[in-house]
């Protein structure tokens, strides 16, 4: 990956994960609950949305190692979390529903739009690294949306799976979410994150060709 390249994948980046956090908050916003609006979290402005780790950190060590070792790498990352309440819903479990499908939701619209503009400008002379940024932007914008999909607290896939438990299995559910990072590092850096991505890659792979890029 070239450092024009890479250098326009960790915009990409820095978009899709806020653009994911934001459509939290509006979804939260239509169900009743302005917290994140009074927070003034629902801007695309990245200041309020970055986390210190996942928003530079992270992508900083990722991007200096591909540029010392010239291979190229992957990039990844996360926002701050939009505070969201859901007591001020109207409806409770089909608000925290909602909002939480509303940032994967985001993120497979990006996926979609950044393949059509694959197709109409991908092979542009004028911007020669356009193909590979815009080819990012479907990868990225996949893997966000299908590991958020995960149900480990506290990703999206934990809020819609207890929208769904009978409410005695709900809340011994949701007492995992104090231990949700802790579990996520185990299975990342474990043999069983091997087999969480491997299962994550069929789904990405095969939007990947329903999508031609």
């Amino acid at each position: 990956m070239t450092p024009e390249t890479f250098a326009g994948a960790i915009l990409v980046l820095l978009f899709s994960i806020i653009l994911h956090e934001v459509m939290h908050g509006l979804a939260a916003l239509y169900f009743g609950d302005k917290t994140a609006q009074k927070m003034g979290r629902l801007t695309l402005n990245p200041l309020p949305h970055i986390d210190p780790i996942g928003s530079i950190l992270l992508p900083g060590i990722l991007l200096a190692t591909s540029a010392l070792t010239g291979a190229g790498g992957f990039l990844f990352g996360w926002a701050k979390p939009v505070p969201v309440n859901p007591l001020n819903f109207n409806n409770i479990r089909v608000g925290e529903a909602v909002v939480a499908i509303a940032g994967v939701a985001a993120n497979l619209a990006l996926a979609v739009l950044a393949a059509i503009f694959f197709h109409l400008f991908g092979s542009s002379l004028f911007f020669p690294h356009l193909a590979n940024i815009l080819s990012f932007a479907v990868s990225i914008n996949l893997v966000l949306a299908f590991f958020n999909l995960l149900p480990i607290p506290p990703l999206d896939g934990s809020k819609l799976l207890a929208t769904i438990l009978p409410v005695h299995l709900e809340m011994k559910y949701r007492s995992l979410e104090k231990y949700g990072f802790l579990i996520l590092l185990f299975i990342l850096f474990t043999p069983l994150g091997n087999i969480v991505w491997g299962i994550l890659r069929i789904f990405i792979n095969f939007f990947h060709k329903l999508l031609g890029v």
